[in-house]
């Protein structure tokens, strides 16, 4: 699969010059005082978010990231040159989890973010300064500080408004190709998108929204059977769920299952996430009667209640696409919290 949206990675920053042990030696003051000066502090590794990606690949292979470290005191009571900051970039949405810790610390959204994630050594002490009334040629000198080090685990999310939920061939890439610019791969066979893609919808002259097309799920896939459980976290960050569903050669029991199995895995991975706004799209129309349409979404309406919204289009004749759009968009405008 070429989409990483995981990695664990060692990161170091630059350590501290050490201080500079030297006196003033000069043809006409053959007693010059101590002038050895500090050391340089070392770089900070810092992360920074930006939109030119969009997978964690970089971090596939390279394990280990140092800042440089500082310089060390020079004579003259010149101060060592300080360390280069390491700045790496990472993909908006990308979360970074302190694995001592075991706690998040960081969570890069906006374009060109930053976080300070490891903080370079304090530059040594040089011998002038210990240089005092009584001591009037000190030898003393101090080492620079080690650079912080830590291990991490980044974690990419996709950053979306709208995320399509459906298992395998129920037509989630076929809707985004209908709405968006993108034009994620389509076949009739499971398991044809191995990567999340995101999608651009124009629904007014001044209105768009990002959809994320989610990999199709297997029953299990909370407890990492097939490739969901890798892709449900996508879900996380977005405000609305379409529960996608092929109705094709299905009768009202089975649908009802398909309903039931994706809210299950939902609940399984995460409960808050279950319980985010979702509505349920029933793709596929073109193939069945009208009279089928009405009787499946009358059940599958009892079934959830008038709170939940039930919508049948057609992704291939894109009945009802054009005004599942536009509903969205404007729920998007009212909660756009």
């Amino acid at each position: 699969m070429n989409f990483i949206d995981e990695a664990l990675i060692s990161i170091a920053a630059g350590n501290g010059g050490d201080g500079c042990l030297s006196f003033r030696r000069e043809k006409n003051i053959p007693k010059g005082g101590p002038d050895g000066g500090n050391g340089g502090p070392g770089g900070n590794l810092i992360f920074k978010s930006t939109s030119r990606l969009n997978t964690l690949s970089l971090f596939r292979y390279k394990k280990l990231f140092t800042a440089q470290h500082g310089g060390k005191g020079l004579s003259r009571d010149k101060t060592g040159k300080s360390g280069q900051d390491l700045i790496i970039e990472v993909p908006q949405g990308t979360m970074v989890f302190d694995l001592e810790l075991d706690e998040q610390i960081a969570d890069l959204r906006s374009e060109g973010e930053d976080f300070l994630i490891a903080k370079g050594g304090e530059g040594g002490i040089g011998n002038s300064a210990y240089k005092t009334s009584t001591n009037r040629a000190p030898t003393r000198t101090s080492k620079g500080s080690k650079g912080e080090y830590r291990e991490v685990r980044l974690e990419l999310r996709l950053l979306a408004d709208v995320g399509l939920l459906g298992f395998p061939n129920a037509g989630k890439s076929s809707l985004v190709n209908v709405v968006s610019s993108a034009k994620p791969k389509i076949a009739d066979y499971p398991f044809t998108t191995l990567r999340p893609s995101l999608g651009v919808v124009d629904f007014s002259p001044d209105g768009n929204f990002v959809i994320a097309d989610i990999p199709g799920l297997i029953s299990g896939a909370s407890e990492g059977v097939g490739l969901g459980i890798q892709f449900l976290r996508h879900l996380s960050r977005t405000r609305l769920i379409l529960q996608l569903i092929d109705i094709f050669e299905k009768d009202i029991d089975i649908i009802v299952k398909e309903m039931d199995d994706l809210v299950l895995e939902l609940e399984n991975y995460q409960l808050d996430l279950a319980k985010r706004e979702r509505w349920l799209i029933l793709n596929k129309i073109d193939l069945i009667t009208k009279e089928q349409q009405d009787l499946i979404k009358t059940a599958s309406q009892l079934r959830l209640g008038d709170s939940t919204i039930v919508k049948m289009i057609s992704t291939v004749t894109k009945e009802g696409v054009s005004d599942l759009v536009d509903e969205v968009g404007r729920y998007l405008e009212l909660h756009n919290d």
